[in-house]
């Protein structure tokens, strides 16, 4: 054997890697386990040793740090300058190639590039040109759009543009038309469950494959809870674009109270920057269901820029030290710029969590919100092979797709060993 370090590693088809000297994050616990990977994907030692006669041909020195599920982001505008509801179609592609790469250094795996509220034509010349792509080394994978808009209350339209605010639904065939492509493209959509129509085409999205979520919105909690019994089974950005918390009618936010929440399968998207969602309210749902609870940015294009002033579509920015943007001129904040390895320990810390429970919201939850968690967000044997190397206060020091290295911090030096023989 031969023990070499360097950057960037790549698994010959049908080798093993077997991670060592780590602690793997398996079903909600922290245990020291060795990680296997073949073709990809996480591997059963078992399996490998007594069924294939195989063992390691590649071996990986952790330096003791944890090894978890790669980061899924659901919702994020754009990163790095890329603005995906305002980038021209001919630069979409070269643009969600850019923010793929860039996401790794963050841990995340995989992600929903996510549009606003738009002009339909807008819509018709961007969105094809957004497909599914498969995770490697170059970047994360793409799962899906999500659509967060046109079908939204205009009272709580946010920073979308009142103008492009659609409040009535016409059946599926009125969307696609709207958007201009086949739903099948899109993993995530949120809308207003009072709109006129609402309810009712939201069994059709199932059919197809959309996951739908309720978000800028004045629904009542007799709205959100048909839009539940319809097939909704997620809250775009808690708290954020709905009305308070009234105890008479929770609204939205009282989804989190019912008592068959957990069967129902209810998730809620949380922006933990710390700057969107006050603490206090993020214990609070927490607390009220903690197996509901997803980490998302709902980052902007300011993300990963470095402070000082910005364009976003047509917005104007002044980014800060700390992940604050806000409204160039003014103290409105105008979106996120938190990182997700942010968003995890800002989570971490706020709620008081381990290691485990802060991760699943990043990893797990929004896995299986899009019914991926057999291959995604998990370390389960079969699953893909995206994972993080993390330290204890969730810093990240290497990002693997697809069982290959494909980002490490400037802190961390890959220890690889190559073994000769593969067959015991």
């Amino acid at each position: 054997t031969h023990t070499h370090t360097h950057r960037v590693g790549k698994m010959a088809e049908g080798g093993i890697t077997q991670l060592v000297n780590c602690r793997m994050l398996w079903r909600g616990q922290l245990i020291r386990e060795d990680v296997w990977v073949q073709n990809g994907r996480i591997a059963d030692p078992k399996h490998l040793f007594w069924t294939e006669r195989k063992t390691a041909t590649r071996r990986i020195d952790c330096g003791g740090l944890i090894v978890s599920p790669g980061f899924i982001e659901l919702q994020i505008n754009g990163a790095f300058g890329v603005d995906f509801s305002s980038i021209s179609a001919d630069k979409a592609a070269e643009g969600l190639a850019k923010v793929a790469k860039g996401l790794l250094a963050y841990g995340v795996t995989a992600f929903c590039p996510t549009l606003v509220s738009l002009p339909p034509a807008s819509y018709q010349a961007v969105l094809p040109k957004f497909e599914r792509r498969a995770g490697s080394k170059d970047g994360a994978a793409v799962l899906g759009l999500h659509l967060e808009g046109p079908f939204l209350c205009a009272e709580k339209c946010g920073a979308h543009p009142k103008e492009c605010i659609i409040q009535h639904i016409d059946g599926l065939a009125h969307m696609e038309q709207v958007y201009g492509i086949s739903m099948d493209k899109v993993a995530l959509l949120t809308l207003a469950p009072e709109l006129k129509g609402a309810v009712e085409v939201i069994p059709e999205l199932r059919k197809r494959g959309v996951v739908v979520s309720m978000g800028h919105t004045m629904a009542k909690l007799q709205d959100a809870e048909r839009a539940v019994q319809a097939g909704a089974t997620m809250i775009t950005h808690l708290f954020n674009a709905m009305p308070v918390f009234h105890h008479r009618d929770p609204g939205v936010v009282g989804l989190l109270g019912d008592k068959d929440k957990s069967r129902r399968g209810i998730f809620y998207g949380v922006i933990a920057d710390g700057l969107h969602t006050h603490d206090a309210a993020l214990r609070i749902a927490y607390a009220a269901h903690p197996n509901g609870c997803v980490i998302t940015s709902d980052a902007l294009s300011a993300l990963g820029l470095p402070p000082g002033n910005h364009r976003h579509g047509a917005l104007q920015l002044t980014l800060f030290e700390g992940c604050r943007a806000v409204i160039q001129g003014t103290d409105i904040l105008a979106g996120s710029v938190a990182t997700m390895d942010h968003c995890v320990r800002r989570l971490k810390d706020i709620v008081d969590l381990d290691v485990c429970k802060a991760v699943e919201a990043a990893t797990l939850r929004p896995a299986q919100v899009l019914g991926i968690s057999s291959k995604k967000g998990t370390l389960e044997y079969g699953a893909d092979a995206d994972f993080v190397l993390l330290d204890d206060d969730c810093n990240v020091k290497a990002t693997f797709v697809a069982g290959e290295l494909a980002y490490a911090h400037e802190s961390f030096k890959l220890k690889e060993t190559s073994l000769t023989s593969a067959l015991v």
